[in-house]
C-alpha cells in the first residue's frame, strides 16, 4: 500500500511533467478541460478550462521517417484526467481497442469504460479530447496505420482489465508497470 500511495502522490508530479519526460518537441498544455462522457467530437482547438476541475496531457500523434507511433506511447493518468490527442503530421486517429468499433477485433480496454474513437484527423494541430475515469488499462490505436504498429498504451490509477497481461494483437507498448513506474514512456525510449 505504501508504493500506491507514493505513485499516487507522484501520480500528479508525473503527469504535469509529461512533456519533460516524454523527451519530444511536445507542445503540450497543460490547460484544462472539460469531462467528455463518451461522446467527444474531434476539435481543431483545445479548451482551456474545466467542469470537473481535472487535469490534461497531450499524446502526439507522428508519421516520420516511415515511422507510425504515439508520443508518449504508454501514459499514466488518474482518474478524471482529460487526455487530448494531437496530430502532430500525417493523418491519424486515436480509437479504443473495443468490439462495438468496427476495425477493433477485441476488448482491451477495462469493463465499463467509455468507448473512444476521434475518427481520422488529417489537419495539422487538429486534436481529440477524452476523459479517462474508469481505473484500469486502455489499449489503443490508429485505424489507417494499425497494421503497420501504431498502437499505445493508457494506464489509468493502476494496471487492470483485459489488456492486462499480454501486447495488443497489433504492436508492441511498454508493460504497465514500466508505465505507472515512469510515468510516461517516449516512443523513441520504447522503440530503441
Amino acid at each position: 500500500m505504501e508504493r500506491r500511495k507514493v505513485l499516487k502522490t507522484a501520480g500528479f508530479a508525473a503527469t504535469a511533467g509529461l512533456t519533460g519526460l516524454a523527451g519530444c518537441s511536445s507542445p503540450s498544455s497543460e490547460t484544462e478541460s472539460p469531462s467528455n462522457d463518451g461522446t467527444e467530437t474531434p476539435s481543431d482547438e483545445g479548451t482551456d478550462s474545466s467542469a470537473n476541475g481535472g487535469t490534461t496531457t497531450t499524446v502526439e500523434m507522428h508519421t516520420e521517417n516511415g515511422e507510425y507511433y504515439f508520443d508518449p506511447i504508454g501514459l499514466f493518468v488518474e482518474s478524471g484526467t482529460t487526455v487530448t490527442f494531437e496530430n502532430a503530421s500525417g493523418s491519424h486517429s486515436a480509437t479504443a481497442y473495443d468490439e462495438s468499433i468496427d476495425s477493433a477485433s477485441t476488448t482491451r480496454i477495462p469493463e465499463g469504460a467509455s468507448v473512444f474513437d476521434s475518427g481520422i484527423l488529417s489537419e495539422e494541430g487538429a486534436t481529440f479530447e477524452h476523459t479517462f475515469e474508469t481505473t484500469g488499462t486502455y489499449d489503443y490505436f490508429c485505424t489507417p496505420h494499425k497494421s503497420l504498429g501504431m498502437v499505445g498504451r493508457i494506464v489509468v490509477g493502476e494496471p487492470g482489465g483485459p489488456a492486462e497481461g499480454s501486447m495488443p494483437p497489433d504492436g508492441d507498448v511498454p508493460e504497465s508497470g514500466t508505465i505507472v513506474d515512469q510515468g510516461s514512456v517516449a516512443f523513441n525510449d520504447f522503440s530503441d
